[in-house]
């Protein structure tokens, strides 16, 4: 939520960041506000002066009683003063509500290295890291997206999908999970359970290791938490509702993690707050019909590794970028090529001032794919749920800023690493940062173990 003292006092930055996002239509809201806040104010100085009078009125009461005359006529004048009150504190109490409509639905201002575009394809690409393998049918489009920056492999054989490879190295049963559950549902077998579980420690582990605070967060939440990190048209598209309880299932560790301090002053010698959540997360994936239909890539429920963080305003960038490095050194680790991606505009979404995105390069797709999604939220989210600290108890407290980034999303690093190690008879290597957690260094696909059995 934006600050109402930022919009009094500039209105025009936030009619430009309004355009800048494309938002032309909430443009006249900004109006709308200042006429509102104007109204408000001066009622606010109505009420002011009318209580003034009032305890003006009370002392002559008493002064005319001690003296034994007549306080009728005071005491007229002081209910009608009441009355007053009443009615025009009635009314900024509905223009409050009706500016806090149009608070709750600005978006967030952006930061101003957050490149202008209209959608996800005027995103911009800033690193390249890894050697990628590429089939030789990929090359032109491969060079296109990464823009002749990265060092790559030619393969002359064609690298199977991941959900092919999940198939032969039976990792994964969707028909039976289509069956149980629906679609973009999924059971994961064998070495596959034992790869998400090793991701998991993996991440936490090396963020353990940077001071993060581990956390398994509640997986379901109140309405208000979910209302005060996220917009409500994406509240209403993305999440679960528990039928007939104030409870929502969590899209991501993010969201309670934000809420774990609502309506609470941080003393300021502890920030900052640093969180490494684990959870699973759950999402309708309402909007994407067509989109990523078959495999683990978009799926209704999935477990992640969330690094979040509470900082005070002057260092939150400096955290974003240790954020964007702390999901990329993971990445480096597990030897996937990516890229970086600048968020534009209009891929942003409202609660972010900028969001970086790391994109696997997926040999079997030919494609760069999300798989970490790192943002500054500022102050944005910390408004609505009222979080704020101070360093001295006689201090005004501010507003903290708030910070989320993605450490591993297991089923879409699952996706990463099959994509990227696996060999042409199906057989997928392990990255060796997780040997230790996995304790096999390759899946074999399973027509091979059976035909090792029988010999």
């Amino acid at each position: 939520m934006l600050d109402i003292k930022l919009i009094r006092e500039n209105p025009d930055i936030v009619k430009g960041d309004l355009i800048k996002r494309g938002e032309l239509e909430k443009l006249k809201w900004i109006d709308e506000i200042l006429e509102l806040d104007k109204k408000w104010r001066e009622n606010l100085r109505k009420i002011n002066q009318l209580r003034r009078e009032r305890n003006r009125i009370a002392v002559e009461i008493g002064k005319r009683k001690k003296a034994g005359e007549s306080v009728d006529d005071l005491l007229t004048k002081s209910k009608e003063i009441v009355k007053q009150i009443e009615i025009l504190e009635k009314e900024n109490e509905e223009i409050r509500k009706k500016i806090d409509f149009y608070l709750w639905r600005l978006p967030n201002i952006t930061h101003e290295s957050v490149p202008i575009g209209k959608d996800d394809t005027e995103n911009v690409p800033i690193k390249f890291w890894g050697k990628a393998r590429v089939w030789k049918g990929h090359l032109e489009s491969f060079l296109e997206q990464s823009q002749g920056k990265m060092e790559y492999e030619v393969l002359e054989w064609k690298p199977k999908l991941h959900v092919d490879l999940l198939e032969i190295l039976r990792g994964a049963d969707f028909e039976r999970a289509a069956k149980v559950s629906g679609s973009r549902f999924y059971y994961l077998l064998n070495e596959i359970v034992i790869l998400d579980l090793a991701l998991i420690r993996f991440a936490l582990d090396r963020l353990i290791e940077k001071g993060f605070t581990p956390v398994i967060p509640p997986y379901m939440v109140r309405r208000y938490v979910e209302e005060g990190v996220t917009t409500f048209d994406d509240f209403e598209n993305v999440i679960y509702k528990v039928e007939g309880e104030d409870l929502y299932l969590i899209p991501t560790a993010e969201h309670p993690l934000a809420g774990m301090h609502a309506n609470e002053i941080i003393d300021g010698k502890d920030l900052p707050l640093l969180y490494v959540g684990v959870s699973p997360c759950f999402r309708k994936e309402a909007g994407t019909a067509g989109k990523d239909t078959k495999g683990i890539f978009r799926v209704h429920q999935f477990h992640k590794v969330e690094q979040f963080v509470y900082s005070r305003p002057e260092e939150s960038w400096e955290w974003h970028e240790k954020l964007l490095q702390n999901a990329e050194e993971l990445f480096q680790e597990l030897e996937i090529p990516y890229r970086v991606v600048n968020i534009c505009t209009g891929d942003l979404g409202y609660v972010a001032a900028k969001k970086y995105d790391i994109e696997a390069w997926m040999p079997g797709q030919g494609k760069f794919r999300e798989v970490v999604s790192c943002s500054n939220c500022t102050d944005w989210q910390a408004r609505r749920l009222n979080i704020r600290f101070r360093d001295k108890t006689h201090e005004k407290p501010k507003f903290v800023h708030t910070l989320n980034s993605t450490a591993i999303a297991t089923s879409r690093a699952i996706v990463a690493i099959l994509e990227n190690f696996q060999e042409e008879d199906g057989t997928v290597r392990i990255p060796k940062a997780l040997w230790k957690y996995t304790g096999f260094k390759e899946i074999v696909p399973a027509d091979k173990k059976e035909k090792c059995c029988q010999s």
